[in-house]
Parts: C-alpha cells; sequence; structure tokens
C-alpha cells in the first residue's frame, strides 16, 4: 500500500472532524450541567428549608442545623437515617466553629498535597 498525499489531506480532514465534534458535544454537556445545576439551586431556594451548618463527625456521618420556617432543628444524618437530635433556639446558635459546606475547593486540596510533599 502506497500513502498519496490524498491519504494524508484525508486523515487531516478526518481529525479536525472529531476533533471540532469532540469540543461541540463538550461544549454541550457543559450547557446542560450548568442548567440542570442552575434548575435544581432554585428550586432548593423556593422553600423555607435552610441547611444553616454541617460539621462532620465521621465518614459518612454529619450533624446539621436546619432552619425550617422560624425554628432551627439539630439532625444527625448518616448514610441511610436522618435522626431528629434537638430543637434549638435562635440565640443557642453560634455559626463559627466547625462549618463546613459541601466539598472543599480545588485550591485547598491542592494546597493540602504541596504541604504533604514537603
Amino acid at each position: 500500500m502506497l500513502l498519496t498525499l490524498g491519504d494524508g489531506v484525508e486523515s487531516f480532514v478526518q481529525f479536525i472532524t472529531v476533533l471540532v465534534l469532540f469540543c461541540v458535544v463538550l461544549a454541550l454537556t457543559y450547557v446542560a450541567t450548568r442548567y440542570i445545576a442552575n434548575f435544581q439551586k432554585l428550586k432548593q431556594k423556593s422553600g423555607s428549608i435552610a441547611v444553616m451548618e454541617t460539621c462532620r463527625i465521621a465518614p459518612n456521618k454529619y450533624i446539621q442545623i436546619l432552619k425550617l420556617g422560624e425554628k432551627y432543628i439539630a439532625v444527625a444524618v448518616c448514610k441511610d437515617t436522618v435522626t431528629k437530635l434537638a430543637e434549638l433556639s435562635e440565640n443557642e446558635l453560634h455559626f463559627s466553629e466547625c462549618q463546613e459546606e459541601g466539598v472543599p475547593g480545588f485550591l485547598e486540596i491542592l494546597e493540602k498535597a504541596k504541604n504533604r510533599k514537603k
């Protein structure tokens, strides 16, 4: 089999076509993910329930303070269960000690990894 100049150009055009299609699929995936995230965020804000604070006490075990209307409730959240611990008054709450909102950011994880190597 002899490769001709036409075969090289055809291969290059196929490569560019696949690359463009990949970028289009990647962009559509990004847009769809952002849309779904914004939709769910709006859905959560519409109610009168809010997670005020979350503190991890063990892997897959958290204590959360929820605001339900005007009441504050402490709950224990485990893998398969949610248990009410206590009702709290607003003057009993101090939101500063153990606040953990979701997953730590990328920069925070990167700094921890750099510090481990040293």
